[in-house]
């Protein structure tokens, strides 16, 4: 089959390809008004619901708790002088307050992650066997719906609000597993980075809208109107992700037929021919595959321990107030998210002019995002009380972090399309221990709150990264593996 790649989008020129079996030339569907760029843009919302409802807790918690709930925002249980801050309005904080110690802070922040890992594999092969619009949708719809609950739960005490969490957690589980699946069937391989890196942008800016949000709610009202507000947000999502979304260029309705075709035929190789055939032992049994893993596993180590301690740390380390440390905890993640978008777009421009092979680009990408963030956090922690230094180089550590949104983190697609669901499932469901067991391990290792005990947290975490780093570089892939499909096709390697 002939077949010619173009040059990087945008640049006014198609390039023709030839479509196999009919003789006819198909040509590059443009980005503008494209059902698969529509698609980016609409689970790019999916995952910034999902990740408002899954980090906004972590702000709630430093004003669910008696110790920090006062009328003032001065923080003098703070390791460093608290900051100057407005008054708080003292009307309408109605809601409750309880008196959770710092084991028990863990055990809630960590729940969620609990229900979160039993739902990535079965997501995975769900996604692959009934399709993934709606697996996804009610996954994030169920999380919604318990979102709303939260209160409620919270009230009758914190075994409560831990199974609550769980449940979350299980709803959200197949979404990035579904998703995979999705983008199996929608990107093609020389637009990976560009249609990922959208996708997923939205988990960061889910991060980066939240926590600030979530601190003024917190601040003029209360923290129970934090999930009703984000809860909202999920439902006009799940709306417009039924009504607009299809599981594949083949049954979409409004798709071009130059778009449909354009697609389908840059899959052609790289899909498997036997549907309905999963080739379980290859798949466990491969190197790159746990290569992926370990990388994953480190990754998130340290991205989960921020996630869920950022705002705590903000509190009780540095002395911001609620409102100051929801927009102090985001900035690490606006940074993350603008790196994950530059670097997808670098990442398929040296792919498409064969600047680089596919496997170097995921490693070099991989090395930037692990061992940047490594080495700020730890740095991070010998600022003291340098508010300025101390926000900059947890900011540095997260921008870096989103390098590697074109690194490992896509690699599923690169060595096996065909099951790219199932393979995140087996990553993620490794890569979820961190949020279950890191939450708790922090705080049991910073129950007095001091400085030296933080750096030994980031400590830890750093470590990790440049393990998982290293693995990856010398363990990882680049080409669609044989057992994938019956006829490996290398895009760039």
């Amino acid at each position: 089959m002939e077949r010619y790649e173009s040059d990087a989008e945008g640049d006014g020129q198609d390039t023709p390809l030839l479509h196999q079996g009919r003789g006819d030339k198909v040509h590059r569907a443009p980005a503008c008004c494209s059902s698969r760029y529509g698609l980016a843009l609409l689970s790019s919302y999916g995952f910034f619901v999902v990740y408002a409802l899954r980090v906004n807790l972590s702000v709630e918690m430093v004003d669910m708790l008696n110790n920090t709930h006062q009328s003032s925002a001065n923080h003098s249980s703070s390791v460093c002088p608290a900051h100057a801050s407005p008054a708080r309005p003292k009307h309408n904080h109605t809601a409750s307050v309880y008196d959770w110690d710092s084991e028990t802070q863990g055990w809630i922040l960590g729940s969620f992650f609990y229900g979160y890992i039993l739902t990535q594999i079965p997501g995975g092969y769900l996604a692959g066997r009934f399709g993934p619009k709606w697996l996804m949708g009610f996954g994030i719809l169920g999380t919604v719906v318990f979102t709303l609950l939260t209160p409620v739960a919270a009230d009758l005490g914190a075994s409560y609000l831990i199974a609550v969490r769980a449940l979350e957690g299980i709803g959200e589980g197949v979404t990035f597993p579904a998703m995979y699946t999705m983008w199996a069937a929608w990107a093609p391989p020389l637009e990976r980075s560009r249609l990922l890196t959208i996708s997923y942008i939205g988990a960061q800016l889910g991060t980066v809208i939240s926590l600030p949000l979530s601190g003024e709610i917190c601040f003029y009202l209360d923290w129970t109107y934090v999930f009703y507000v984000f809860g909202f947000v999920g439902l006009v999502w799940f709306i417009l992700w039924a009504f607009l979304v299809f599981d594949s260029p083949n049954t979409h309705p409004r798709i071009s037929e130059r778009e449909r075709l354009y697609i389908t035929t840059s899959l052609k190789n790289e899909l498997s021919t036997s549907a309905g055939y999963i080739p379980w032992r290859a798949i466990v049994t491969s190197r790159p595959l746990w290569a992926i893993v370990v990388a994953h596993f480190s990754y998130n180590w340290t991205f989960y321990t921020l996630l869920t301690l950022l705002p705590t740390y903000m509190s009780d380390i540095l002395g911001f107030s609620i409102q100051q440390n929801g927009m102090l905890s985001a900035l690490p993640y606006m940074g993350c998210a603008v790196f994950a978008v530059l670097s997808g777009q670098f990442a398929d421009y040296l792919r498409e002019t064969r600047q680089c092979p596919t496997v170097t680009v995921r490693k070099s990408f991989s090395l930037v995002g692990m061992i940047g963030p490594a080495v700020f956090l730890v740095a991070a922690g010998y600022t003291g009380c340098n508010y300025t230094l101390a926000v900059t180089f947890l900011t540095i550590s997260s921008s870096l972090g989103g390098v590697s949104a074109s690194g490992f983190n896509i690699n599923h697609l690169d060595i096996a399309p065909s099951y790219a669901g199932i393979l995140l499932g087996i990553t993620n469901t490794f890569a979820t221990i961190p949020g279950m067991v890191g939450p708790v391990i922090a705080r049991a290792l910073t129950k007095q709150n001091t400085i030296e005990e933080w750096q030994t947290v980031f400590y830890i975490a750093a470590a990790i990264n440049l393990l998982g780093a290293s693995l990856y570089t010398l363990f990882g892939r680049g080409t669609v593996q044989p057992w994938a499909v019956h006829t490996s096709y290398s895009h760039g390697d």
